[in-house]
């Protein structure tokens, strides 16, 4: 009988392909194993294996697998079926949740090794220049991989000279496979087994008199051995001796000494004290904690709103000790990178080293690290913290899930496929580990809230700051009338200016929160009104003062800062509108003896950019901060006084039904950073229309009235949560061909859905990395079948794809479109 397996290939393939095997490696093989298979002409792949069966494929001859990788599934069937669900419900193939989820050292590739072909007698004098340098780079080395042939013939692309090499007999292809995963190992010491007798040593340190430096050497060892059962690592023994790495090699030559390796993790915390007692909740927090435990026994999904401030991690942390006596892993998400900072420090002071934490900031080797530890639920992986892709983790024994600051838009995964959101998919996981999951913020979003009404999920709330401390006090102020009465600094009020001042003066911090990176979105010639535009997308470019450049914040083009303009020649070249950097250099002038710092996506690039800002801000060594959003996602600082919102209107003027439901989350999160201990922090938003509802509602924290209000203009314009939402995306380079293209579709569309479709429509930036782009919106009501609605679409879509005009134009789906 014939033995098959059915693989999942890291690339987007509809189906899963199959391939024959033997009938030990069926015997061996499990769901969940990686094998090496051949696709295409040459290529190698990492797959996974799905299922083993007895069934030849119809449409094709199954080939061989290369080779079975693993001994044991890397992936456990929760996550396949998590896998599942995400490639079903999001639109995705199961080949980009699979290369999505899993550390790229788990996808092993080949790599395509160019070797001299000695079966054929190459005439010298047929090669031109550049074939002749690696022909005879070939003579010397045994074979050459693809970009150390760019690098000899100094060209980027190395294929042609390749393919003329081919043609001429003088090469030959192939392509072999490379791990890239490799363990650590930590170099360690110990006494040579023939010196661990007394008379042995004796005669040993006898010997060694006449040498000083070994001598003292293995003084050192024993000195640290004494009364320590660690082993001794190289580097510490070093140290202590002072003696250099070559006196220990030849002590190691000798065999008096004996070398060996430990394997260990890269990150490693320092232990923590663990268990330093869990502070006892206060009255609200504890009412909380009841409500939440009552609602995990009837298994509802359940929500934790508690104002900013209010000590949510406490409760957090109470419902983590409990899953982990009952000895089961817990997962905290985050949205932001920057959180885990804070929280890795406060967990370990409570779990001590039973923390891991899990984000695309951490290297490849230290991710798979982390993946081990949780497949083999080690002691050090029991919590792990992390942004959205700690979701898929191969957890085998989940008891809780945290999902911190729920109504972050970071949660939801724009590029690439699959665009889950990270929130519904924790839902659906907890539901596979039959596992409690809480979902936590100050300002919940709609469809949350919506859910809690309508009797879906579970709800708790903490209503006052921790230790009664008042929300904090917020003022608006009208920049229109501050600029009609010539009362501004740079972009700063009066007002604001004043109360800076008096908060450095009391020796407190400021934090100031403008929505846009770089010095001016847009600089512009006062003579012709000439603007540099990016060449490749239809955006301005944007004026970075630091480096005196101008970038586009789409595809990272970049030129150097004109001095005079480009259109007329004239050097009247001005900025319009500001960023976080020209906050910054107008505070240098304002308060010339305040240390200001930038926090946004240019100052955090490095792995540790976001802990020296943070830990510098806690220290108190940075005075004001000015940031983006990332200053507004639950950070804890102690001495913040004042907090400054510059221009509250690039938030709410924004074309999206969302604008102001963001607009007050994020104004209501970032106030909250101001007064956490005991004074009452102050907050001062500055806008052309503070009349405006949403400002008027961040100022009375009403969360209720801009719910009611927010939920009633949706249900008016079908949105969700009453509503589902699929965006399609059409992208193509050529703008005729895209047009005709979404028009097609979208009538096609409008045939099965009637109304409920927008478009197509140009979005406001159209046209990014010189592909223009088109959106359709389908507008889906609760009765109508998501599935059926999702299986139309595809039909559609294999109409559309089988017209020739249009098989080059992409679409992208985003289901539950944020």
């Amino acid at each position: 009988m014939q033995h098959f397996v059915n693989v999942i290939l890291p690339i987007p393939l509809a189906k899963l392909f199959t391939y024959s095997i033997s009938e030990a490696e069926a015997t061996f093989l499990k769901p969940g194993m990686r094998v090496a298979v051949p696709f295409g002409k040459s290529k190698i792949y990492t797959a996974l294996v799905n299922d083993i069966h007895n069934n030849a494929p119809a449409a094709y001859k199954a080939k061989e697998i290369h080779q079975i990788l693993d001994d044991r599934p890397i992936v456990n069937e929760i996550q396949l079926q998590h896998w599942r669900w995400i490639a079903d419900y999001y639109m995705a193939t199961l080949g980009e949740v699979f290369k999505s989820a899993v550390p790229s050292a788990f996808l092993l590739e080949s790599e395509t090794l160019i070797l001299k072909n000695h079966a054929y007698d190459v005439d010298e004098n047929t090669l031109q220049d550049d074939e002749f340098l690696v022909f005879e780079a070939l003579q010397h080395q045994t074979s050459l991989k693809v970009h150390e042939v760019a690098a000899i013939i100094d060209k980027k692309n190395a294929l042609p000279v390749l393919n003329r090499l081919l043609e001429k007999n003088a090469i030959l292809i192939k392509e072999e496979i490379f791990e890239q995963y490799r363990p650590k190992l930590v170099r360690y010491v110990k006494l040579g087994k023939e010196y661990l007798s007394e008379d042995r040593l004796a005669l040993l340190l006898q010997d060694l008199t006449r040498a000083p430096k070994q001598s003292q050497v293995v003084l050192s060892l024993f000195q640290l051995q004494a009364g320590n059962l660690k082993p001794i690592k190289v580097d510490d023994l070093e140290k202590m001796s002072g003696g250099s790495k070559a006196v220990i090699k030849s002590l190691i030559k000798k065999e008096i000494l004996e070398e060996y390796f430990i394997q260990t993790d890269r990150v490693n915390y320092d232990e923590g004290v663990e268990n330093i007692s869990i502070k006892a909740l206060n009255e609200y927090q504890k009412k909380a904690f009841e409500d939440i435990s009552e609602n995990f026994e009837k298994g509802k999904v359940t929500l934790l709103h508690g104002v900013t401030s209010s000590g949510k991690t406490e409760v957090y942390v109470k419902l983590i000790e409990q899953c982990l006596r009952s000895g089961k892993q817990a997962l905290y998400l985050l949205p932001e990178i920057a959180l885990t900072t804070q929280l890795i420090v406060r967990l370990q002071e409570y779990f001590g080293e039973k923390v891991s934490v899990y984000h695309s900031k951490y290297n490849v080797q230290e991710r798979v690290e982390v993946w081990k530890n949780v497949a083999l639920k080690k002691d050090k992986a029991q919590i792990v913290i992390g942004a959205r892709s700690a979701l898929f983790l191969p957890f085998s024994d989940l008891g809780l899930i945290v999902v911190d600051e729920e109504h972050e838009s970071s949660y939801k995964q724009f590029d690439p496929a699959p665009r889950y959101h990270a929130r519904d998919a924790a839902i659906v996981l907890a539901t596979l580990h039959k596992c409690n999951i809480l979902l936590g913020s100050a300002t919940p979003s709609i469809e949350t809230y919506f859910n809690v009404q309508t009797g879906k999920y579970g709800y708790a709330e903490i209503s006052r700051r921790y230790g009664d401390v008042l929300l904090p006090d917020m003022e608006l102020v009208d920049l229109k009338e501050e600029t009609r009465k010539r009362k501004m600094k740079g972009h700063f009020s009066e007002r604001l200016f004043n109360e800076i001042g008096e908060t450095l003066e009391a020796g407190e911090q400021v934090i100031l929160f403008q929505n846009r990176r770089g010095f001016a979105p847009v600089v512009e010639c006062t003579t012709c009104g000439h603007s540099p535009q990016c060449p490749n997308c239809d955006v301005s470019l944007t004026y970075h003062e630091y480096k005196k450049q101008l970038r586009c914040h789409y595809c990272g083009h970049h030129i150097a800062l004109p001095e005079s303009c480009p259109a007329c020649g004239s050097q009247t070249l001005d900025t319009k509108g500001f960023g976080t950097e020209q906050v910054e250099k107008e505070l240098e002038t304002l308060f010339p003896k305040a240390k200001a710092w930038r926090m946004d996506l240019d100052t955090t690039r490095g792995k540790f950019g976001y802990e020296k800002i943070i830990n510098a801000f806690e220290q108190q060594e940075i005075d004001i901060l000015v940031g983006t959003q990332m200053l507004t996602k639950g950070l804890d600082f102690r001495n913040v006084g004042l907090v400054g919102i510059m221009n509250a209107d690039t938030l709410l003027y924004f074309p999206d039904y969302r604008a102001h439901e963001r607009s007050f989350q994020l104004l209501t999160q970032v106030a909250g950073r101001a007064g956490r201990t005991k004074k009452r922090g102050k907050v001062i938003i500055q806008s052309y229309n503070p009349y405006h509802q949403i400002l008027k509602q961040v100022t009375t924290s009403s969360y209720e009235e801009m719910f009611k209000e927010q939920l009633y203009e949706r249900e008016q314009f079908k949105y969700p949560p009453n509503n589902r939402i699929i965006k399609l995306t059409f992208k193509h380079k050529d703008y005729n061909k895209l047009n005709e293209a979404s028009e097609w579709f979208a009538q096609a569309l409008r045939n099965v859905f009637g109304q409920g479709v927008l478009g197509p429509e140009y979005p406001p930036v159209a046209r990014i990395r010189n592909q223009y782009l088109k959106n359709i919106i389908i507008k889906i009501p609760k009765k109508q079948s998501m599935s059926k609605t999702k299986n139309s679409i595809k039909r559609i879509s294999n109409s559309f794809n089988a017209i020739a005009q249009f098989q080059s134009v992409r679409i992208i789906y985003n289901v539950d479109h944020i």
